[in-house]
This record gives structure tokens, C-alpha cells and sequence, in this order.
């Protein structure tokens, strides 16, 4: 895909982190389009098709982070590090927000980031440089493989990053006992909720 012009950002819009670590704070979100992980319950699945999406220059992205009070940028997908993502941080940085990132960890890591939620898929193997370097690991669970998968990831992350399950939306009512059950019995775990979408917020 030809950048000439800058990233591909699907939507930009500033309300509150819904999930992970950060939920309940004022965050500005990025959302670059552009993913090639294809996760099959994905609810972002627009987001797929960078050239679907207009390039915006660094400054410009920038300057509409910064027509709200928050300083906590967010930057996801799609998957955002299908890109250099170096002079976007350095420009966030320099206005003074703290950069967070949401990645699946499947393309090379770039950037200067605060704050780096690792959510490994099945549908695309993670690189190893993000166990050394993730804040956090959020791991999706669609069905009861997906405790097993998340134990195979925890055993490699650094010792100070921080475990979530997350069940998938669609599954909730199915899956949460068995979430809640699992953080009972293995503690070292929490339990990621999508409050947005109770609070109905984007």
C-alpha cells in the first residue's frame, strides 16, 4: 500500500477506555485500517481493507487528538503495526500524551509506546520480541480451548505484565461462568470487561 500520503485511519473519536488495565479513563482513539490477522468474531471487520480508508498526515492526526482534554491516545485497529508508527508517537509524545497501543503482536513492533496491550490470535502467530516488552496480555475467549491457549502465552510474557480474560461479546452469557470460575482458581488472572458496550459508548 502506497503511505505517501500518511495512515489509514478508519475513525478517530475520544470517549473512554472500555477494557484492559485502562478501563474507565478518557483515552482519544486511533483506529488504523488495515488487518491481516482475520479473526473470525472480529467486531471491527470494516476495519479489514486499508485502501477502504482515508490517509491522514501524522500532524493531522495529531491535531485531533488535541481538540480534547484527554492525553491518553489509543492507537489500534485493524492491526496498527502493519505500519511504522515512529513519527506518530514521537508527535503524541511531543504534544504530551501518553501512547497505548492494542496490538496482536504479528507484525514488528514500532513506535514509542507507554503502554502495550498484547492480544495474541489464534489466526496469525505473535512475534517473540512482544512477550518481553507487553504491559499487558488480553487474550479473547471464544470456548474453553481458549484458557489453554491463554496459559501458553502467560508462561512467556515478562513477569510484570499483567493477565486479562476477555470473554467475546457474542459468547458472554455462555462463556463468563467459566471465566469467572477460571480467575477463582488461578488468580494471577483478571477479568476484562467491554463496559462500553454496556455503557453504550463508542
Amino acid at each position: 500500500m502506497n503511505l505517501e500520503l500518511g495512515l489509514p485511519v478508519m475513525e478517530s473519536f475520544y470517549t473512554l477506555q472500555g477494557e484492559g488495565f485502562h478501563s474507565g479513563k478518557a483515552a482519544y482513539f486511533i483506529r488504523l485500517g488495515g488487518c491481516d490477522v482475520g479473526c473470525v468474531w472480529c467486531d471491527v471487520k470494516e476495519s479489514w481493507d486499508a485502501e477502504a480508508h482515508p490517509q491522514f498526515r501524522v500532524e493531522d492526526i495529531v491535531n485531533g487528538a488535541l481538540e480534547y482534554p484527554g492525553r491518553l491516545a489509543v492507537i489500534t485497529g485493524g492491526e496498527p503495526l502493519m505500519y511504522d508508527l515512529n513519527e506518530l508517537t514521537a508527535e503524541l509524545k511531543q504534544k504530551g500524551f501518553q501512547t497505548n497501543i492494542e496490538t496482536s503482536g504479528a507484525h514488528p513492533l514500532s513506535g514509542d509506546w507507554d503502554w502495550i496491550c498484547f492480544s495474541p490470535k489464534k489466526f496469525k502467530a505473535p512475534l517473540e520480541e512482544f512477550y518481553a516488552v507487553a504491559n499487558e496480555l488480553k487474550v479473547i475467549v471464544y470456548n474453553s480451548s481458549d484458557f489453554d491457549f491463554a496459559e501458553i502465552h502467560a508462561a512467556k510474557v515478562n513477569p510484570d505484565c499483567k493477565l486479562f480474560l476477555q470473554v467475546e461479546w457474542d459468547r458472554r452469557e455462555r462463556m463468563m461462568p467459566s471465566i469467572v470460575e477460571y480467575v477463582k482458581a488461578n488468580p494471577q488472572w483478571r477479568v476484562s470487561i467491554q463496559t462500553h458496550k454496556y455503557m453504550n459508548i463508542p
